[in-house]
């Protein structure tokens, strides 16, 4: 049976666990060599002796998003590694701190927004000369959170990096367009992933949260969802050429929960 990305190069933010683990395995055994990038080392190798296993050419960098020019040389050397990109999947982020505004700090604020949105422009921008040739494909992993729900308290400066990741997308789409590069965007609703893990929330959130009881219930859908490895298959199919057609485009990947 034919692999869909059979002999593809492709760079993954946020590799090391989640939804980035789970696309790096999906494209390893849809044929495609992969570049990792993630702040976690052990992770990485982990994955990649998982990878080798599969039968795929894989180069991984130990790299913090929110830095920059670390962000921008380890996409490069990826990138010449690999022998070029096809495919990047800019997946790396953090929920951050939640508090009220008033109380939010700059600096909190700063580190969301640098790590979440800033990253996916330098990793887009970085990636785009690759490109420019032979087209490619860009996936950014956004949320629902800024896009379709406003109600997760406290999370201002992570709901505005994702609307803002949205609207670089359809930006960009437009823009790149010419190149046959495509650009769309996955927004998962809750998926079970280590980002949850690292949430600061503050006390004070309590104090700006309206309180809304809902009956008992769970996610419209009746099969079950929020496992990363339904997101990573939506990301597969745009990275792939089963999605020709579809850019400047988000998907959302909850099980209509955002539209309760």
């Amino acid at each position: 049976m034919s692999k869909i990305l059979n002999g593809k190069k492709a760079i993954i933010t946020g590799a090391g666990s989640g939804i980035g683990r789970e696309t790096a395995i999906k494209f390893a055994k849809e044929g495609a060599n992969v570049g990792l990038l993630d702040i976690n080392p052990e992770s990485l190798l982990e994955l990649s002796t998982e990878l080798t296993q599969i039968g795929v050419k894989n180069y991984f960098q130990t790299t913090d998003v929110s830095i920059e020019q670390e962000l921008l040389n380890s996409i490069q050397t990826l990138a010449e590694k690999l022998g070029g990109v096809d495919i990047l999947v800019v997946n790396a982020g953090i929920n951050g701190t939640w508090a009220p505004i008033e109380s939010l700090s700059n600096s909190d604020w700063d580190r969301t927004i640098q790590t979440n949105l800033t990253s996916t422009f330098v990793s887009v921008k970085t990636v785009i000369p690759y490109m420019k040739e032979t087209g490619g494909k860009i996936v950014i992993t956004s949320s629902i959170n800024g896009n379709r729900i406003y109600n997760n308290f406290g999370a201002s400066a992570y709901s505005t990096s994702k609307a803002g990741q949205v609207a670089f997308m359809k930006m960009a789409a437009l823009e790149l367009a010419r190149y046959n590069i495509r650009v769309n965007a996955v927004c998962p609703g809750a998926i079970d992933t280590a980002i949850n893990a690292s949430t600061i929330v503050t006390e004070e959130t309590e104090e700006v949260a309206i309180k809304v009881d809902f009956p008992e219930g769970s996610r419209p859908l009746s099969d079950e969802t929020g496992k990363p490895d339904q997101v990573a298959n939506v990301i597969c199919f745009l990275s792939s050429d089963d999605s020709a057609n579809v850019t400047g485009t988000e998907i959302y990947v909850d099980g209509a929960e955002s539209l309760l």
